[in-house]
């Protein structure tokens, strides 16, 4: 390994040992409205304020609010941010702003093959997404409000790794076999300052290399279906994983995971489009 690439690497891993990672300025509106919402006493007036900042935002929190994920039969659409503020409510507005914020991590890429990559990467993410909101309430029977959250999230130490190489030639090349240590490391810094719940970052790190259970419960397990699921894979190395033939046969005949691949609902369409928009 390059000595400079050797020097970015160690750099990179110790800022994320001390909480230190940066993150691009043109997440700031995003990121102080994702903080803001972590709050337990957060007030919808500073909402209001720091989602009329991000217009962007503020267009798909309308579009989400007006979604069949929350329109729930409502036949009058909402109209402004503050009606979709109300609709939505904080743990979904929270999700939304945190997809902002990882978004924006890697817009910026300027390498070909970088983008490339990132924009795979952020595709899988969003058709992880809507994968575990569905197969939280068919399959595993947990919260789908927090398997949205915790898809959101499950990858952002893969984009952030490709920003980062973005800004030093050689060193996505040079991790190769050292790319497991290194996103986990990562991972784990961006959970921290990402303030999210020790509950989903638990389940998230624990993610590489794990098996999905029979029966499927839990937050790992709907996290673990629907990237088996996905139609989008992830173009990063992946841990490998150990399939026995029972699970084998279970996601391959299993009535409700072959409804859900075969024809994601309404809702995860709506996710999905949301997001990608």
């Amino acid at each position: 390994m390059h000595v400079d690439t050797l020097n970015s690497l160690a750099l990179l891993l110790a800022r994320a040992q001390d909480d230190g990672l940066t993150f691009p300025t043109s997440v700031n509106a995003a990121l102080r409205l994702q903080q803001a919402l972590g709050e337990s006493d957060f007030h919808v007036a500073d909402i209001h304020r720091l989602l009329l900042s991000e217009p962007a935002l503020s267009a798909r929190a309308v579009a989400l609010a007006n979604s069949v994920i929350f329109t729930h039969g409502r036949i009058q659409p909402v109209s402004s941010v503050r009606a979709a503020i109300e609709r939505l409510g904080q743990r979904n507005l929270q999700s939304l702003a945190t997809a902002a914020v990882i978004r924006q991590i890697h817009t910026g890429i300027a390498d070909d093959h970088l983008r490339t990559m990132a924009a795979k990467l952020w595709s899988h993410t969003v058709h992880v997404t809507a994968l575990a909101h569905d197969i939280a309430r068919a399959v595993t029977k947990t919260d789908a409000d927090t398997a949205m959250f915790a898809a959101i999230v499950h990858e952002v130490g893969g984009l952030y790794l490709l920003a980062e190489a973005d800004k030093t030639p050689g060193l996505y090349e040079q991790l190769d076999g050292h790319m497991a240590p290194a996103l986990e490391v990562i991972t784990r810094a961006l959970m921290r300052q990402l303030s999210v719940p020790p509950r989903v970052a638990g389940a998230i790190v624990a993610l590489p290399g794990a098996t999905i259970m029979l029966p499927p419960a839990g937050l790992r397990d709907t996290l673990l279906l629907a990237k088996a699921l996905s139609s989008v894979a992830s173009p990063l190395p992946q841990a490998p994983r150990t399939v026995s033939a029972e699970l084998q046969a279970y996601l391959e005949s299993d009535p409700a995971l072959q409804a859900l691949r075969s024809a994601p609902s309404a809702e995860a369409q709506a996710l999905i489009t949301v997001l990608l928009g």
